[in-house]
């Protein structure tokens, strides 16, 4: 029987894509999920209807991480330098709310970390941060074909063009947390 714990995080920063290959260079992080949350619409949205900005949903991932390697407050430092949290539903050319920056927090511990670290990464920027944090409700995990998406698919023209830029400036960034 193992005693290793594992916390979750549930983020979004525009594509789903970019972010889980961001968080698959880090350490500690046991899974990652693709998925969608946040929405108003019942039942499992689907990618073209989450793409369609009319169910509310945001592209997130849910993370699952091990606490004593990697903290909740350093995902959510390195999360905030990955992306343009200063864009209202939007990263570079993907628009939209689905591509909303987001924040969802599993309990109060984690909202209040969250607000120091949006309080915290403000001085990084200069326009507000508008990053939404939001209790979490519902998690919907995406369909397969979007699970590790990058490491598939790195070849492909989006892979180059805007995931590669967003791994290169974590790795830049944060050094000290990339799997060796």
């Amino acid at each position: 029987m193992s005693n290793k714990i594992t916390k979750l995080a549930t983020i979004g920063g525009g594509c789903f894509w970019c972010v889980e290959a961001v968080f698959q260079q880090i350490k500690g992080i046991d899974r990652i999920v693709s998925g969608y949350s946040g929405g108003t619409v019942p039942g499992t949205p689907t990618y073209r209807e989450v793409c369609s900005g009319l169910t509310g949903h945001a592209e997130v991932v849910q993370i699952s991480f091990d606490p004593t390697i990697i903290s909740y407050k350093e995902l959510l430092t390195i999360f905030m330098t990955s992306h343009d949290p200063t864009t209202l539903n939007q990263q570079g050319a993907d628009v939209g709310t689905q591509y909303r920056s987001v924040i969802y927090y599993h309990d109060p511990a984690q909202k209040k970390i969250a607000e120091d670290v949006l309080r915290e990464s403000a001085s990084l920027y200069d326009t507000p941060i508008v990053t939404e944090l939001s209790p979490l409700e519902t998690f919907f995990e995406a369909e397969t074909y979007h699970q590790n998406y990058y490491a598939e698919n790195s070849g492909q023209g989006y892979c180059r063009a805007v995931i590669s830029p967003k791994i290169a400036k974590v790795r830049k960034l944060h050094t000290d947390k990339l799997k060796k």
